[in-house]
C-alpha cells in the first residue's frame, strides 16, 4: 500500500516552481510498531474514550464536532474548515524558499520533524535541478510552509539524492537554559581537560547508526511474546546508585585506560551488573539456540550482540573484528 502525501502544494524559488507532495519520513512499520492500550483490569476488555459534551450529551458522532477557540472563560468562537481554507498564507499551499545558508550554521535544537519531498511527474526535471544546485552550493533552503493547523520554518536539504523537510521551531518557542547549577565556574585543571580530551579521542569514531539499536523497543517485543506465552516475568532487582566521583583525575585516568583496551568504560556496579547478566545470559533464560553438541549457537547472535559478549570476556581487539572473527575469539576463550 502506498504511503499517503500529508501535504500538496509547490516549492518556489526564483521564478521557477515545483509541485510537490510531502511524506512523512520517520516512524516504524505498522508490523513493527507496538501500542499499549488501557485496559479495565477486572475483566480485561479495552477501556473506549466517548465523546461527550459538557451540557450532557454523549457519544457524539465526528460529523457533529467542530473545532473552536476559547477566548474567555466558557466562551467559544467555532473555526470552520472553510475559515482555516480562507486564511491568506502563501504558506498554506507554498513553499516559497526565501534565503539559502549553510546547514552547519543551524542549532540542531531549531529541528522538529522530518519530510520526504517527492515531486509531481511533470516536475522531475525541476526537482532534480533543485537538489543538484544545492549539493553543489553545499547550501539548505530556508522557507515557511503551513501543516497540520500551524505555519513552521523549514529547512530543504538533500539527503541520498531526496529534497528532506526539516520542519523548526520558531526562536521564541526554544527556551534559555536558566538553571541555577549552571551558573557556576568551577576550576577545571589543565591536566584534567587534557585528560578530558585524550578520553574522547580515544572514543572518537565516525559515525554508525547501524551500530545503535533500541533496547527497550527489543525487550518489549520479548517481554509481550513472554506473556502470550504465559512465561513467568521475573523483575530485575534495581541497580545500585553508582558510586559518587571522589577522585576526577583518578576517573578519567581509568576511563582512558579502558578506552585504549576496547572497552566502554563503566561504574564498578554497571560492571557487577553486566558480569551477573552474562552469567545468567549463558543458560536457556536467553533463549538462544544451542547447536547439537551443547554449546550456544554464536551464530544466531548479532554482531552488537557478539560485541557485547567479547566485552564481558574482556577480548582484545574486538572492535575491529567482523561477525565470523568475533564467534571464533569468543569459542577460543570459553
Amino acid at each position: 500500500m502506498a504511503p499517503r502525501s500529508i501535504w500538496k502544494g509547490s516549492i518556489t524559488f526564483g521564478l521557477i516552481t515545483i509541485p510537490v507532495k510531502i511524506y512523512t519520513a520517520v516512524g516504524r512499520t505498522a508490523r513493527d510498531k507496538i501500542d499499549l492500550h488501557l485496559l479495565h483490569e477486572k475483566d480485561g476488555q479495552r477501556i473506549h474514550y466517548s465523546r461527550n459534551c459538557e451540557k450532557g450529551h454523549k457519544d457524539l458522532d465526528w460529523d457533529e464536532i467542530v473545532k473552536g477557540y476559547e477566548y474567555e472563560k466558557g466562551k467559544w468562537v467555532e473555526i470552520t474548515d472553510e475559515d482555516l481554507d480562507a486564511l491568506e498564507l502563501e504558506s498554506l499551499r507554498t513553499i516559497d524558499v526565501m534565503t539559502f545558508a549553510p546547514y552547519d550554521q543551524i542549532d540542531p535544537m531549531y529541528f522538529d520533524k522530518t519530510y520526504y519531498v517527492v515531486p509531481e511527474e511533470t516536475a522531475v526535471k525541476a526537482y532534480r535541478l533543485m537538489s543538484e544546485a544545492l549539493v553543489d552550493e553545499d547550501l539548505v533552503g530556508i522557507a515557511k510552509v503551513a501543516m497540520r493547523e500551524r505555519e513552521h520554518l523549514c529547512a530543504l536539504r538533500v539527503a541520498d539524492n531526496v529534497i528532506v523537510l526539516e520542519t523548526m521551531h520558531w526562536p521564541e518557542e526554544l527556551r534559555e537554559a536558566n538553571f541555577d547549577e549552571l551558573r557556576k565556574r568551577p576550576k577545571v585543571q589543565d591536566r584534567e581537560r587534557k585528560m578530558a580530551r585524550q578520553l574522547i579521542q580515544q572514543l572518537a569514531e565516525d559515525f554508525d547508526p547501524t551500530q545503535f539499536t533500541d533496547e527497550y523497543h527489543k525487550a518489549l517485543k520479548q517481554l509481550i511474546r513472554k506473556k502470550i506465552k504465559g512465561e513467568e516475568i521475573v523483575v530485575a532487582e534495581a541497580p545500585e546508585e553508582p558510586e559518587r566521583v571522589v577522585d576526577l583525575m583518578e576517573a578519567l585516568k581509568a576511563s582512558v585506560e579502558a578506552a585504549r583496551r576496547g572497552e566502554k568504560p563503566r561504574p564498578p556496579q554497571a560492571q557487577a551488573s553486566r558480569a551477573s547478566k552474562a552469567s545468567k545470559a549463558s543458560g536457556a533464560e536467553t533463549g538462544s539456540k544451542r547447536s547439537p553438541n551443547g554449546h550456544e549457537d554464536l551464530k544466531t547472535l548479532t554482531k552488537q550482540e557478539l560485541e557485547e559478549r567479547a566485552r564481558e570476556l574482556d577480548i582484545a581487539g574486538r572492535s575491529k573484528m567482523d561477525k565470523k572473527q568475533l564467534i571464533k575469539a569468543i569459542r577460543d576463550v570459553a
